[in-house]
Order: C-alpha cells, then sequence, then structure tokens
C-alpha cells in the first residue's frame, strides 16, 4: 500500500514540496537550537514552559479526538462511520508524532528522553504520560493498518484486532488525563491547581479532534473525490456541538470560582489573560488578543454550526470548524499554558514571547504533521477508490 504514496497528481507533489520547505527550515532552527541551546528560546527560569509544551498539549486533545469516532463505530454500531474511522486513526498517529517531537524540541538534547527509560520514576506523572503516548501511537498503527489491509483484501478484519481497538478508546482517554495532571498536580501554580482541568481538556479535545476531521473529509472531497457521507457529518456536528458549549461552560466555571470566591491566584492569571495585570504602574496585556479571539471564535462557531442550512453547506461548515479548532489552539495551545506562569509564586510578572527560532521549530513540526497525514491519507483514499472499482 506504501506505494500509493508515489503517485498522485500534480497538487500532491506541489503540496509535499511547500510543506518540505517548512520542514527543512524547522530542521535548520533546531539544529541551531540543537548546538546554542535553549538560551535561543523565549523561556526562562520564572517561564519554563512556552511554545513547545502548548502546542504539544493542545495536539494530544487532537489525537485525543479521534475516539470520537471509535466510539460510535464500535461500540455502538453507527456504520456511517465506517469510511471514516481510518481517517480518525490516521490522524492521531500524525498528532502524537507532532507531540513526541515538540516533548524533543522542549527538552533541547534529545537523548535526555532516554531517562525516561533508563531512570523510569513511577511516582512521576511524566513517566506515565511517555507510557500513554507512545502506547495510543503504536496501538493507531497497528490497527489502522491491519484493518486497511483487509478492507483492501474485502475481507473482515482480524478479530484479534479488536482487542487493541477497544483498548484504544481508554488510552484516548487517558493521554489527555495524564497531561491535564501534569498540570493541576503542581502546587506551586495556583491557576493549574484545579480538578476541572481534565474534563475541560477532554471536551476541548472532542470538540477540536472531530472539527479537524471534518474539515479533512472537506478537503479529501474536493481535491480527491472521497465523500464521508453527509449523515456521518452530521453526527460530528453535534457531537463537536455538544463538547464545544461544555468545553465553554467549564471555562465558565473557573472564571466564576476566580471572582467570586475571590482567590487571587486564578483570579489574577484571568486578568492577565482577559483584560492585562497592572504590576508596578505597568499594565502586562501580550495574551488578551489571542484570549478574546478565543471567545469571539467559540462562539461564533457554536452559533454558526448550530444553525441548520450551515451543515448543508460545506464552505460554511468547514469554515465553522475551521473558527472552532482556531478557537480552542488560541485557549489551549497559547493561554493556558502561559497563564500559569502569571503571576510566579513570588507574585512578580514575567511575560514569555517566543523567539524567531521557536516559531520557527513550530512550524517545521505543524509542516512534518501535516505532511504524515497527508501521506496516511493518500495511502487510506488509495484503498477506498481500489475497493470501489473492484
Amino acid at each position: 500500500m506504501i506505494e500509493k504514496t508515489l503517485k498522485g497528481k500534480p497538487a500532491y507533489w506541489i503540496w509535499l514540496a511547500f510543506l518540505g520547505m517548512f520542514m527543512a527550515i524547522g530542521a535548520a532552527c533546531y539544529i541551531r537550537q540543537y548546538n546554542i541551546g535553549l538560551s535561543l528560546t523565549g523561556m526562562s527560569r520564572d517561564v519554563s514552559w512556552g511554545l513547545y509544551i502548548s502546542q504539544f498539549t493542545f495536539l494530544v486533545g487532537g489525537a485525543a479526538g479521534g475516539v470520537m469516532l471509535l466510539l460510535p463505530y464500535y461500540i455502538h454500531n453507527f456504520k456511517e462511520f465506517g469510511r471514516i474511522t481510518i481517517l480518525g486513526e490516521f490522524m492521531a498517529i500524525a498528532a502524537i508524532i507532532m507531540c513526541l517531537m515538540f516533548i524533543m524540541a522542549d527538552l533541547g538534547q534529545p537523548m535526555r528522553a532516554l531517562n525516561v527509560l533508563l531512570y523510569p520514576s513511577p511516582q512521576s506523572i511524566l513517566f506515565y504520560d511517555a507510557i500513554v503516548l507512545n502506547a495510543y501511537l503504536y496501538i493507531n498503527i497497528l490497527c489502522g493498518w491491519v484493518i486497511l489491509t483487509a478492507e483492501r483484501k474485502q475481507v473482515k478484519p482480524p478479530k484479534w484486532i479488536y482487542f487493541f481497538i477497544y483498548l484504544s478508546i481508554p488510552l484516548a482517554i487517558s493521554i489527555h488525563t495524564v497531561t491535564a495532571m501534569l498540570y493541576c498536580g503542581l502546587g506551586g501554580r495556583h491557576f493549574w491547581l484545579t480538578a476541572i482541568i481534565a474534563p475541560r481538556f477532554l471536551a476541548s479535545a472532542f470538540a477540536a479532534g472531530p472539527a479537524l476531521i471534518i474539515i479533512a473529509c472537506l478537503i479529501l472531497k474536493r481535491v480527491a473525490g472521497f465523500d464521508a457521507g453527509r449523515k456521518a457529518m452530521n453526527k460530528l456536528v453535534t457531537i463537536i456541538i455538544y463538547a464545544a458549549i461544555l468545553n465553554m461552560f467549564f471555562v465558565g466555571l473557573e472564571l466564576f470560582v476566580g471572582y467570586y470566591s475571590n482567590i487571587p491566584g486564578h483570579k489574577h492569571a484571568f486578568e492577565y489573560l482577559f483584560f492585562g495585570l497592572e504590576h508596578n504602574g505597568h499594565v502586562y496585556n501580550n495574551l488578551v488578543p489571542f484570549m478574546w479571539g478565543f471567545v469571539v471564535l467559540g462562539f461564533g462557531a457554536i452559533a454558526v454550526l448550530l444553525t441548520p442550512a450551515a451543515r448543508k453547506n460545506d464552505l460554511v461548515l468547514g469554515l465553522g470548524c475551521g473558527a472552532l479548532f482556531l478557537a480552542f489552539w488560541l485557549d489551549k495551545g497559547i493561554g493556558f499554558v502561559l497563564a500559569g506562569f502569571v503571576p510566579t509564586p513570588m507574585y512578580d510578572v514575567v511575560e514569555y514571547i517566543p523567539t524567531a527560532n521557536e516559531i520557527g521549530i513550530t512550524i517545521g513540526i505543524w509542516a512534518t504533521g501535516l505532511f504524515v497525514v497527508t501521506v496516511l491519507y493518500k495511502i487510506a483514499i488509495g484503498v477506498e477508490h481500489e475497493v470501489e472499482k473492484c
């Protein structure tokens, strides 16, 4: 099946070359960081997690979101998802690869990652995060390839593979739950010290992940003649709406706790996010535009997706899903991680601004993820068309 990646229209090769250009830029920036060190980044003693970890946090949700296809199809026998479950599994593979790449970039020296294996610490949440991330990656590769091979041969998948399919469902939930525990287990950071982080992460994942799959289906319908089916798309939109509303509700609960209870650590972080935080006569407000963008895009996207006419128009549906995906990226991929460092435990304010080198590496990793998912989707759609001709 790999040979299908070597055949394609000129637009396919132009797209891969375009992504390859940014991958090369990212690789060059990473080599520079590898040789000089993390001093090239905007991170510091006070802000130890920056753009790399914020993207990792968001992309874990993108990987976990694929479970919203597996649950209806394998547990509730919703057969309309049969054509797109493989897209969710391949999307998860690309997302986890990007997650691992962002972790490597954040470590500075990639050999440090071996310390998790050479010196395992069961009392460390990071130890369990490494286990579930890698397990979820390998299970999705196994399940995706076995199921696609069976589809190509037009036979039922072997019975043993269903054990791994069912195992991937709790693993999908666990990868984001364990990631949430990395934050809410830090007692010195008041903004993250809340039990609702895990439910909030899962709600955003179950909205952003399917939204990205819908966008992928609309693109594939236009460029590859792949039709996911209107009933499947409508069901995905319903899942997205419920999950998105739940996520916004959870954010509102955190705002209530911070302001009504007047808890300084929680309240100051939200002030910094939405209004700017005054300290020593200066107002720090770097993240304010991003967070209001999250609010406007989030509620606007939900309103669009709730409109029945929008579901029938591919362009409006794609724009609505794109706006929702961008909104949750602004919230979880930018605001959530960075706001946890403001103010510091000593009630000082240190803002973080990513450097050009960080941005170059980040773009390179995103381009790598898009490259991987493009190649995997090329295989999946090629098999689909091959089966249709039989």
